[in-house]
């Protein structure tokens, strides 16, 4: 939890420097560029994280890696990060940057579970429904579940809508269960 909320913090300072700057999209790549290679390289970020390896040099790295990619705010919050020992954090900054930024563009992103793969207009009428009712731009992530049988769930944040047929089977077998049938 508290790693969450330091994440947090050092998301909402760059990312009023990018507002300042009026680049906070360009500033949010970045910071997922970062933490992209983090993911992939599990041997750099090893190489970040280890305490023996001087802090100098890690920078000299990250400057070489990563000067021609992204705005100098983001190199010198990348060495903010090494200096307070923070680096671990960068893939949950960028993720709470990502929030902040899907925040202020009106965006929301909702999963959306199907029994079965949808063609490419059907998700995008799915999208334009759902940005219609929760009055944001929708970004949907399709999740195939064939256990659903049938019919569509979604989720996005603490909302969740289950239309599946799975659902209202078990709606039925609970009625079912609960009904006195017992003959007069």
């Amino acid at each position: 939890m508290r790693g969450a909320i330091i994440a947090r913090n050092y998301a909402e300072a760059l990312f009023e420097l990018a507002d300042r700057d009026d680049r906070l999209e360009e500033y949010g790549a970045a910071l997922d560029q970062v933490a992209g290679v983090l993911d992939a390289a599990p041997e750099f970020r090893l190489f970040l994280e280890t305490p023996r390896i001087d802090i100098e040099a890690k920078k000299e790295v990250l400057r070489k890696g990563f000067a021609e990619h992204v705005p100098p705010f983001v190199l010198s919050f990348l060495f903010l990060t090494l200096d307070r020992g923070r680096q671990r954090l960068l893939p949950r900054m960028a993720r709470a940057y990502g929030d902040l930024l899907d925040e202020r563009m009106g965006r929301a992103h909702v999963e959306v579970q199907v029994a079965r793969p949808m063609e490419d207009d059907e998700l995008e009428a799915v999208r334009r429904r759902l940005s219609a009712v929760l009055g944001k731009e929708a970004i949907a992530h399709l999740k195939v579940q064939p256990e659903l049988l049938g019919g569509i769930a979604f989720r996005s944040g603490d909302t969740i809508f289950d239309g599946s047929v799975r659902r209202r089977l078990q709606g039925m077998r609970r009625q079912l269960m609960a009904a006195d049938i017992s003959t007069p």
